[in-house]
């Protein structure tokens, strides 16, 4: 999909949950790339396997098929799928995660300083005399005191927590985060900080994040191309601008039409999104949005439009482009 290296190439990604004849499909034969240094955004409605990748991509979970080519700090290419858990063990330092729930993520007997201390002694880092500064370092970058680290996870705001989370993440010096929903467990007025938080210190550390949300509004001003799932399939692939002011698939349409309107009054060219996500367990034949597509034709009961581009760097799979 791009001729320069990528720091990760996922190709043909599955995961499937359950034995039988009918195992629920939450990602189903999934292909991006993400480029250094780039904020790339995955959205979709809920049950579209966006927080499943992100869990294979950190190896929290295991892929059932597919690849997920990486390119470590040396240059060296890793198939993250194939790797062991002992072989993963050296790159986990390089490739860590933010979560949804900062307070679930945080072990609520810790102190903080404890928190970030357990990250640096796992990967042998900031040892001896060392440890103390590195984590009021940690705890500046996320705006936070020298003080708080003797605090426990319940002392603090969500904002916080989720500012502890992001200086857990920052620990290990990674070259690649994913944000998995970090923002959803937050009140409106915090959210905004967090992510001028996450564009700041993409910049100043060189990070490569992937940005998972439901938020539209958010991936539009963070990200900088935009991968749109659909029942464990990408849809789209497109630069964010190009995305947001021309969306090729109608299921991008209709998500992006689906976002609140900020005069009440204006109405939508493009119709709303009707009826009810299909079970992953039994998706549709064919293409897997026909059955809530005001497009569908009789061929997208019958055949799957592979991912193509129609544009440069823009991929859509569906046969109207």
């Amino acid at each position: 999909m791009n001729a320069s290296p990528n720091l990760l190439e996922v190709r043909g990604l599955r995961k499937y949950f359950g034995q039988g004849t009918h195992p629920v499909r939450a990602v189903d034969g999934v292909s991006f790339d993400v480029r250094p240094g780039e904020t790339l955004g995955l959205v979709g409605e809920s049950g579209s396997g966006k927080s499943t990748i992100g869990r294979m991509l950190t190896r929290l979970i295991d892929p059932t098929e597919g690849q997920m080519r990486y390119l470590d700090a040396d240059g060296a290419a890793h198939d993250l799928a194939a790797l062991s858990a002992s072989r993963m063990r050296p790159l986990r330092s390089q490739i860590q995660i933010i979560f949804q729930d900062p307070y679930a993520s945080l072990n609520p007997r810790m102190r903080i300083r404890d928190v970030l201390g357990e990250a640096l002694d796992t990967h042998g880092l900031a040892r001896g005399a060392a440890r103390q500064p590195r984590i009021h370092e940690l705890l500046a970058q996320v705006g936070l005191r020298p003080e708080h680290a003797e605090r426990f996870p319940h002392e603090f705001s969500g904002g916080q927590r989720q500012r502890i989370g992001i200086a857990r993440a920052l620990a290990v010096e990674p070259r690649f985060i994913v944000a998995d929903e970090p923002l959803s467990a937050l009140d409106v007025s915090i959210q905004a900080q967090v992510v001028n938080l996450l564009g700041e210190l993409k910049e100043q550390l060189g990070l490569t994040l992937l940005f998972i949300s439901h938020d539209l509004d958010v991936v539009e001003y963070l990200c900088d191309r935009v991968v749109v799932l659909y029942l464990g399939h990408v849809m789209e692939i497109a630069p964010t601008e190009a995305l947001y002011a021309q969306p090729q698939h109608p299921y991008t349409q209709a998500l992006l039409a689906a976002a609140p309107l900020p005069d009440p009054a204006q109405r939508r060219s493009i119709p709303l999104l009707q009826g009810d996500l299909p079970s992953p367990a039994n998706p549709p034949s064919g293409c897997v949005f026909r059955t809530r597509c005001p497009q569908a034709e009789t061929r997208c009961a019958s055949a799957v439009m592979a991912l193509r581009e129609v544009q440069p760097g823009r991929f859509t799979a569906c046969w109207k482009n």
